[in-house]
């Protein structure tokens, strides 16, 4: 299939996880792609592993220049820009009243800040082609609220908020903007232990799925969304969370797991 034909995208965190799932899915649907990441080998490797619809540049997110420089690389490559996912992202987990400034800091600076800056140097191209797309990675996170997760989940549900007000901003330019919330991923930063098989779903039996998602199921939703199928849908929050914000199972009432029944 060809669903993305013609188009052209810039991925952040593509050197891995779910940015190098959407670029190895966006390249094969028939876009040209830009992987940007702070981890050049491993981006250079998957930008050579797609072939000649992909192209890597260093991108530390926090950065302007830096995404000046990748959007010029991206219209200047290929000729105009379609699409942009912001998907670089980073966790902390700790206690509220244990947690540190500068942790709070940083992942605020690259969870939001840069993603606002990679919008705002996206605009221009985007405004050229008098159409355009946005995908902000949010999360489950930013959708509910997770002990542990302080600064994380105020990155996440920030990176919400600001994609319902961007697409009120750029609508009328012809830019659709929607925020995703993946649940649990098997990426290094969702499964950083590496596990596998019923070690890892049991962690999610409570999840109306009960396993977790893979990367290439995140992947699949910002096809869409950037795919002309998505023509009329901007401002949304897109959950490909395996049904995890739906509610929760009651293990008292009839239809619960027998894993979680009450004895």
């Amino acid at each position: 299939m060809a669903r993305l034909a013609g188009k052209v995208a810039i991925i952040s965190g593509a050197a891995q996880g779910m940015g190098a799932a959407t670029a190895r899915l966006f390249a094969a649907e028939g876009a040209k792609v830009v992987l940007g990441d702070v981890l050049e080998e491993k981006g250079r490797a998957v930008a050579a592993e797609i072939g000649d619809a992909a192209h890597f540049e260093k991108l530390d997110v926090r950065s302007e220049e830096d995404w000046q420089r990748v959007v010029a690389a991206a219209t200047g490559k290929f000729g105009k820009l379609d699409i942009l996912v912001n998907n670089a992202a980073i966790t902390h987990f700790g206690a509220v009243d244990e947690i540190r400034k500068e942790d709070a800091e940083r992942v605020l600076d690259i969870n939001v800040i840069g993603t606002l800056m990679g919008v705002k140097h996206a605009i221009p191209a985007l405004k050229a082609n008098g159409r355009g797309v946005i995908i902000n990675i949010s999360s489950v996170d930013g959708l509910r609220g997770c002990n542990g997760l302080i600064a994380y989940t105020a990155s996440k549900w920030a990176v919400r908020g600001m994609s319902k007000s961007l697409a009120y901003e750029l609508g009328p330019s012809g830019i659709r903007v929607v925020s995703i919330h993946p649940g649990g991923v098997n990426t290094d930063m969702g499964n950083p232990t590496g596990e596998v098989g019923e070690s890892l779903n049991s962690r999610y039996t409570t999840v109306p799925l009960q396993r977790i998602g893979e990367p290439e199921e995140i992947a699949r939703a910002s096809l869409f969304i950037a795919s002309d199928e998505a023509s009329y849908i901007s401002g949304a929050e897109i959950a490909v969370d395996g049904g995890w914000t739906a509610g929760r199972f009651e293990p008292h009432l009839p239809g619960a797991p027998a894993s979680l029944a009450v004895a």
